[in-house]
């Protein structure tokens, strides 16, 4: 908007800076409202935003007024100016904020109806996973109940049939599996701009489960089938075995008998034919021998089914039978074939055999040798072992042929003699016969040897070899289970974790229940830890077995590995951040209170969670909030009251709207400390106790006064108040006492009701409170003005007198009641009244008095009403009299009664009758009868001299050590670099020491200076009592004596006689200056005076009074020496 318009049109700038306000407030809703994201599927985050989104639609709607003063007041604008370009303006600012207005409502709407749905859909996709993963769990249960049973036809049959049903429940379950991917689709689909990774990640899950299950059942029922298809041919497949080897054997008998005819060697036509059958005969058994084997496989199987049955007894004798005849057919086959290679080159061919057998033997373990090694993976050892079974049932096939072989060789060394076989071995020719037999015989038992020893030797490599395969099985599978069930759970864990919502974007509130599920769920994961381990271990036990995993498991490995480091690190992490976030953000931290604070302060928190304040402008630190700083510099302008309890009043009650606790009432006080349990009242409090306190009050507050009450800032000026009056030393705790006495002084509620519970507090469980407990409460009360730099006035810090006063007042009692204590505290007694001055400034601030005040014309009168009890007609507003103005005639020593409330006709009948008895009575009666509105005690007289006096002996002191580097009063931390690493951290650390130590050291100095001050105090105090009563005698005789105490009391001016009236009840007083003049005896003649004077000091007969003075100018002195002797010990330290 043009300044120009502005200035022409001033309202304008009012106009625009509530529409600027508005429009930003709008603004900042609107993109707060786009950036909140839920986690789909989890009701409780749901549930969570609609109420944040009910709590933000309330808020709008509550601003709504604000909006309507706008709209209105842009009417009364555009109504009263006749600038055209203004209202031009006006009424574009009115439909743009009126149409951002609905914007920002209907996005609202839609998100709030948004998540309605959301939650209904979660809900109902919650319900269909909670049926899926029922089924899953159902169908595993099942799958693991599947055992091997019996290898028979009825067992497999029933095995076929569960495996069917299963199958059709699979496809009945398929459905609840169907609606879940629907549901998850569509929550996908619908609320993708969400978060949507738990739907994402349990859909996938569910998928995968189902989809092994599936597999699993499907190859299940297909390798049933096939058993029971073999075990339904078995009986047709061994009759039909059993009837081939009986044509075999018929067939086989044949041929051994025509090769045992004589003179069949000479035909060679004949063994040429014989030799044809004989490998026709051979072809049929080797085709059979798969069949055989197979045979042999399932019956044995089908034997350990029907162990102990008759079955199985008539089903072994046929296997008996069948592997008997088998061996026998074999047998035959291999005499045959022997018979009839018998010839004149007989041992050739059994040379050459032998070679074969070799080469064979020597091809076997070479193909055995490439077999290894084992292999790294459960599926490779399987085929390796499907492949060595097949090599064993090949030797086992080679076997009868060896034997034979080796069998013919021993045979044939055997029959023939030595002539045989030198016909036999014809060269070389130039060998003897001898000689050549011996070569002969010596060759083919070699040869024999040598096929022996390789074909054992292949026998042990293979059965070493299946016993290396059969333990890589057994531990390869072992580590596949483990390393799926591992896998599983990780996938679970994986599954939390990816639901986990980033920490910024948690609830406060919620930050705890979070915090607890990730502990539980670091317990869950916890285990895992011991199946990684056990996992590695099988890993490494292969490893020693010289199996070299596969990359497969390898990789599978390593990934588990890294998922479960991943897994630990995210869960630490997250369990970290939390942590940090609940200790900076959740509800024991103080993150909400750094909002109590502008720029360029930053609020900051020492190691003793105390705060202080920073100004990055200036570059330093303070204790005090600077609102609490500014409050502070206001209350000097009440410096100009001239009675201190009013000045104390008037700046508490000042003090107690800042802090908003004239709001607060004495049952919500109670119910807040009640909440935090606050019942040891002399137990310490520390900074976040002390926090959580108010926060309860100040939240309750809010809930009641919502445009009052400032959360973070209130809060953040009460913990500084506190700390101010009862922490000066920044120490962190304060007693439970101490907050309750003041809140309880500051809060709303009736003075005999504070009165009431305060004593409730120190008294005992039977009611009655003794002299200690009585001084805790006084003491700590004393501390609020004392805060203020009031505490003189009230008889000043030293409560014993006091509590003397009230057990005085109680007979000398040991100890009091509540009722005696109330009765004590109605007189006002000097400590004390302050509080009930603060409650008559507090009712009179709404006072207005149909009268005129007789100094400054003020009309009507506004708050305290003074009427002067001498003059008819003569008033003085709150103004005049606490600056000791008066009107001419009118002296202050004379009797006014004061009202916080109007006047009443009765009350104005009594004071005209008072008036007119005063008529009546002269100066003298006036000045010889003062009449005090407080309870005056005997104590030691802390003036304002004295406390001036000490206070600036204190600075001075102050001054002093700070020029030699020191600091004797607490402060806060200085801004110290952020690095941990600064080079200036042991010298800050090591002066800190130094401070502290020079603190307790002059903390101790400064309390031997108070006990000496009291015991001085105390004897002035007595000797100005001495000295006041001959002079008051004096001048009721006619004489005036000067004396330093008549000065002291005259510094200001005399003050009137005073009745104070709240409301219909009346009760005498006087003005606070005369708080510091202690109650004179007229009755006391001046002979005992001087008696008393004699009595004490009998060495100064003549000169009595003289000598009291010059006894106080020596105490004056003792104590100036006091303080320079302990000076100079600090300087010399």
């Amino acid at each position: 908007m043009p300044s120009s318009l502005m200035l022409e049109v001033p309202a304008l700038a009012d106009f625009n800076r509530a529409w600027t306000e508005l429009t930003e407030w709008l603004s900042l809703l609107d993109r707060v409202i786009k950036s909140q994201r839920v986690m789909v599927g989890d009701l409780e985050d749901i549930n969570e935003m609609i109420i944040k989104q009910k709590a933000t639609l309330q808020d709008l709607e509550q601003r709504r007024p604000q909006l309507e003063e706008l709209i209105t007041a842009a009417q009364n604008l555009k109504n009263k100016t006749s600038n055209q370009e203004a209202r031009t303006i006006i009424t574009d600012r009115i439909e743009r904020i009126q149409n951002q207005w609905d914007e920002v409502q209907e996005h609202l709407q839609n998100r709030r109806q948004q998540l309605n749905e959301m939650l209904k859909d979660s809900t109902q996709w919650l319900e269909a996973k909670e049926e899926a993963e029922q089924v899953l769990g159902q169908a595993r249960a099942k799958l693991e109940s599947w055992k091997e049973g019996p290898y028979t036809i009825d067992a497999i049959q029933k095995k076929i049939t569960e495996t069917k049903q299963l199958a059709k429940d699979l496809h009945q379950w398929q459905i609840n599996v169907d609606v879940a991917n629907d549901l998850a689709l569509k929550l996908l689909r619908d609320y993708s701009a969400d978060d949507t990774r738990k739907v994402h990640m349990i859909t996938e899950n569910i998928n995968a489960s189902w989809g092994s299950i599936q597999k699993r059942v499907s190859e299940r029922e297909a390798a049933l089938e096939e058993t029971h298809r073999l075990l339904q041919q078995f009986p047709l497949d061994l009759e039909k075995f059993l009837a081939w080897l009986t044509e075999a054997e018929t067939t086989a008998n044949v041929l051994q008998d025509a090769t045992h005819k004589e003179r069949l060697l000479e035909d060679s036509k004949g063994v040429k034919e014989l030799m044809k059958q004989w490998q026709d005969l051979q072809g049929e058994i080797e085709a059979h021998t798969d069949i055989y084997h197979n045979l042999d496989e399932n019956s044995q199987r089908i034997l350990r089914s029907l162990e102990g049955s008759d079955d199985a007894v008539l089903l072994q004798r046929r296997l008996d039978n069948m592997n008997f005849k088998w061996s026998e057919l074999r047998k035959k086959s291999l005499n045959i074939r022997s018979h009839l290679e018998a010839s004149s080159d007989r041992w050739k061919r059994l040379h050459l055999s032998l070679q074969e057998l070799l080469v064979w033997l020597q091809l076997k373990d070479d193909e055995l040798s490439r077999q290894a090694p084992i292999g790294g993976d459960f599926p490779a050892v399987q085929k390796q072992n499907d492949v060595h079974r097949a090599f064993k049932r090949e030797l086992k096939t080679k076997e009868p042929v060896i034997m034979s072989t080796l069998e013919t060789v021993r045979i044939f060394l055997t029959e023939q003699p030595l002539e045989g076989l030198e016909k036999l071995y014809q060269e070389p020719r130039e060998l003897p016969p001898e000689e050549r037999a011996q070569n002969v015989t010596r060759l083919l038992r070699k040869q024999a040897e040598e096929v022996n020893t390789e074909w054992e030797k292949l026998n042990l490599h293979s059965a070493d070899w299946q016993r290396k395969i059969d333990e890589a099985l057994e531990r390869l599978q072992e580590l596949q289970e483990a390393t799926d069930e591992l896998d599983l759970k990780l996938r679970q864990a994986e599954v939390i974790k990816g639901s986990w919502q980033p920490v910024g974007d948690l609830l406060i509130d919620s930050l705890q229940d979070h915090l607890e599920k990730v502990k539980a769920l670091r317990g869950e994961v916890a285990p895992l830890r011991d199946s990684v381990g056990h996992v590695n271990d099988l890993a490494r036990q292969l490893t020693t077995l010289g199996i070299q995993l596969s990359p497969y498991n390898l990789s599978t490995l390593e990934d588990l590995n890294t998922r479960w480091k991943l897994l630990q690190v995210a869960v630490e992490d997250r369990v970290r951040q939390l942590h940090e976030a609940h200790r900076d953000f959740g509800p024991s931290s103080q993150h909400f209170l750094s909002t109590s604070v502008q720029g360029p302060w930053e609020r900051a928190i020492s190691p003793n969670k105390v705060p202080y304040y920073i100004n990055h402008e200036t570059q330093t630190t303070c204790w005090d909030h600077p609102k609490m700083t500014e409050l502070y510099q206001s209350l000097a302008d009440l410096n100009n009251v001239r009675f201190s309890a009013y000045r104390t009043a008037m700046k508490l009650r000042r003090l107690q709207k800042a802090l908003c606790l004239d709001l607060l009432s004495l049952s919500a006080a109670c119910d807040a400390l009640d909440q935090h349990n606050l019942k040891q009242n002399d137990q310490p409090m520390d900074i976040l106790q002390i926090i959580n306190c108010l926060t309860t009050i100040y939240d309750r507050l809010e809930q009641e006064h919502n445009n009052l009450v400032n959360v973070p800032l209130c809060v953040d000026m009460c913990l500084n108040w506190l700390l101010n009056v009862y922490d000066t030393g920044r120490t962190g705790r304060i007693r439970v006492l101490s907050f309750k006495t003041g809140i309880i002084s500051l809060c709303k509620a009736h003075l005999e009701d504070k009165y009431r519970y305060l004593f409730k507090q120190v008294a005992s469980s039977t009611g009655f409170c003794d002299q200690r407990r009585l001084g805790l409460l006084l003491h700590d009360s004393i501390q609020i003005p004392r805060q203020l730099g009031e505490v003189a006035s009230f008889g000043g810090s030293n409560i014993e007198p006091s509590v003397r006063s009230c057990f005085q007042f109680a007979n000398n009692k040991p100890e009091i009641e509540a009722a005696l204590f109330l009765d004590w505290m109605r007189l006002e007694p000097q400590s004390m009244v302050w509080l009930p001055v603060l409650h008559r400034v507090a009712a009179a601030e709404t006072a207005k008095h149909q009268a005129k005040c007789n100094i400054c014309k003020e009309c009507p009168i506004i708050g305290f009403r003074y009427r002067s009890l001498k003059h008819f007609n003569y008033d003085i507003c709150q103004s005049c009299f606490f600056s000791g103005r008066v009107a001419k005639g009118h002296k202050m020593h004379y009797p006014m009664v004061e009202y916080c409330t109007p006047t009443t006709s009765g009350e104005d009948v009594r004071d005209f009758a008072k008036v007119l008895k005063n008529k009546f009575r002269t100066k003298r009666y006036f000045a010889k009868h003062p009449r005090m509105g407080y309870l005056p005690v005997q104590t030691v007289l802390e003036g304002d001299n004295m406390e001036t006096n000490l206070q600036a002996e204190y600075d001075r002191l102050k001054q002093q050590h700070e020029h030699k580097g020191l600091s004797p009063l607490p402060s806060p931390p200085e801004m110290m670099p952020t690095s941990p690493q600064s080079p200036r951290d042991a010298e800050l650390i090591a002066e800190a020491k130094l401070l502290r130590q020079h603190k307790g050291r002059l903390e101790a100095r400064m309390q031997i200076l108070e006990d000496h001050n009291k015991q001085l105090e105390s004897q002035l105090h007595r000797l100005r009592q001495l000295l006041e009563q001959p002079q008051a005698e004096a001048k009721v005789n006619g004489t005036t004596v000067s004396s330093p105490s008549t000065s002291l009391q005259r510094s200001d001016s005399s003050q009137p006689m005073l009745l104070r009236v709240v409301g219909s009840q009346t009760s005498e007083s006087m003005g606070e200056e005369d708080l510091l003049s202690p109650p004179q005896d007229s009755s006391t003649g001046l002979e005992e005076v001087m008696e008393q004077l004699n009595n004490s000091f009998p060495s100064s007969r003549g000169h009595n009074v003289g000598s009291l003075f010059h006894m106080a100018d020596d105490l004056g002195r003792a104590m100036e020496s006091l303080v320079s002797v302990m000076t100079d010990e600090e300087g010399a330290e």
